[in-house]
């Protein structure tokens, strides 16, 4: 039997700002028109994100060393996506994208700990919403703080409630989330430095000493129990209660599971360290939390498949950025690493799982990007957009209907620009220009800016062009000023930074 959707009128036009017209406008269409949804149109949808988790840290990458058995057997039943980039080389930025399908520097989030994720921006939970979704987000938000009451991580606490920026303000009913980073084992315990070693391999934790970061319930507030051992494992303990009410209760859920793991502080557990003896203590912590994610996420699938709704569940899993400097972790042969816009920096590991609907052990070779989540999400479900979406929805190259991206992925961060428009990459440093045919040279040894000037002439201007795009979003164009006003950022000008 289908569902008529019904939006609630009175909500929407009780505050007609700027956002609320525009989810009013887009959705009132399925009312307006009668629109009805099967039930069985409304898959279950979860994104999951490792943390710094490098291109060629995983078996369906090709590692021979770190053992991500249930990940590979995704790869097997899925899509894995070669040519998968995350919106920008540091966290923030990538999650405001998969939250808004839009470029982050829109709302201000130009790096990590750098804005939030603006009040006014449409988010995925909150489209879901007017479609009968549930919404939980467990992991880490890093997209405002947690707090404005205490002193916490970063940037939480009494001296800049401006940043307090809970999910709640963003259509989410569930949560458990720290603001930033947290040791990947023992998340609230401090590690301690040992001699010649950084401290943030050390698999040594100070039982006396907090790590200073906690973990908020949608209610913001803190939660205390089941906070010991690996915290992969503490994450996954909310996240399955939470898809079992959805169940219980017959209605579609929206997970968004952000893993720590292998961010600094990398810490793995003992049993996860036993796995590779073989190793320096670094590459074992490395190793063993990276392995020890890889568990949770099996245990996910296996509860999914026990309860009889994995065949409804469209999952994607990627990293937010490419591995940290001087870590064990690995970008394959791609040029640099972390807060670089090379490939090191945002090509990364990338899985689509939708049994029956995407094709199993089958490899996507034309970039995609972590802004492209929301659009095709919405696109599935028949949601109009009609607000600026930088993503696309890459479901028809998922399904094997189409083999070329219809936009081009634009990039900036720090001092540094990209674009990456059919086979060519622009890059920009400090206003040093190269191209590269990156469809065939993606390890980017072969700067070809001085041969094919027309290429590069078009991807500059395009590059310009979009930035302003941005900027006039930054500054107020779509939403109105008022939590620009409220951050007090100025614009991020990567071209004369």
């Amino acid at each position: 039997m289908s569902n008529l959707i019904i939006i609630d009128l009175s909500t929407k036009i009780s505050k007609m700002n700027k956002k609320s017209q525009l989810l009013f406008g887009a959705l009132s269409c399925f009312f307006l028109h009668g629109y009805s949804q099967n039930e069985e149109n409304r898959p279950n949808i979860i994104l999951i994100m490792a943390d710094d988790l490098g291109w060629g840290d995983v078996g369906f990458n090709g590692n021979k060393i770190i053992k991500t058995p249930n990940l590979d057997a995704l790869a097997k039943e899925g899509t894995v996506m070669d040519w998968f980039y995350s919106a920008a080389p540091v966290s923030s930025p990538t999650r405001a994208s998969v939250l808004t399908g839009r470029h982050p520097f829109r709302s201000g989030v130009f790096h990590a700990n750098v804005g939030i994720l603006r009040p006014e921006e449409i988010t995925l939970p909150e489209i879901l919403k007017e479609k009968g979704y549930t919404s939980g987000h467990f992991g880490k938000w890093h997209l405002g703080t947690l707090t404005d009451k205490e002193k916490d991580a970063n940037r939480g606490g009494s001296k800049h409630p401006e940043l307090f920026n809970p999910p709640s303000e963003h259509g989410y009913d569930e949560a458990f989330v720290s603001e930033s980073k947290v040791p990947t084992y023992n998340p609230m315990l401090c590690p301690v430095k040992p001699e010649n070693r950084f401290w943030d391999y050390s698999a040594v934790l100070d039982s006396s000493r907090s790590f200073g970061t906690h973990y908020w319930n949608i209610k913001s507030e803190k939660v205390t129990d089941n906070l010991s051992g690996d915290d992969s494992r503490i994450i996954m303990d909310r996240v399955i209660p939470f898809i079992d009410q959805a169940v219980a209760k017959n209605t579609p859920f929206l997970s968004v599971v952000w893993f720590h793991a292998p961010h600094l502080p990398c810490v793995a557990g003992p049993e996860h360290r036993a796995m590779y003896q073989e190793y320096e203590l670094d590459k074992r912590n490395y190793y063993g939390c990276i392995t020890a994610l890889d568990e949770q996420v099996g245990r996910l699938v296996r509860y999914l498949k026990d309860r009889g709704i994995y065949e409804n569940t469209l999952l994607f899993f990627c990293s937010d950025n490419g591995p940290e400097r001087d870590v064990p972790g690995t970008v394959g042969n791609f040029k640099e690493r972390k807060r670089s816009l090379h490939e090191g920096g945002i090509r990364v590991p990338a899985l689509a799982v939708w049994p029956g609907k995407i094709k199993g052990g089958k490899h996507l070779s034309t970039p995609c990007v972590t802004s492209d989540y929301l659009p095709t999400i919405a696109s599935l479900l028949q949601i109009p957009l009609s607000h600026k979406i930088d993503g696309e929805n890459i479901m028809p190259l998922l399904l094997e209907k189409k083999d070329k991206r219809q936009n081009s992925i634009v990039f900036c961060s720090d001092v540094q620009a990209a674009v990456v428009d059919g086979d060519y990459k622009l890059y920009c440093k400090k206003g040093q220009y190269e191209l590269f045919h990156i469809a065939k040279d993606p390890y980017e040894k072969n700067n070809i800016i001085s041969v094919e000037t027309m290429i590069s002439d078009k991807m500059k201007e395009k590059l310009q062009s979009t930035l302003k795009d941005f900027q006039n979003s930054f500054e107020g164009e779509e939403y109105g000023r008022s939590s620009y006003n409220r951050v007090k950022q100025d614009w991020h000008d990567v071209m004369n930074h």
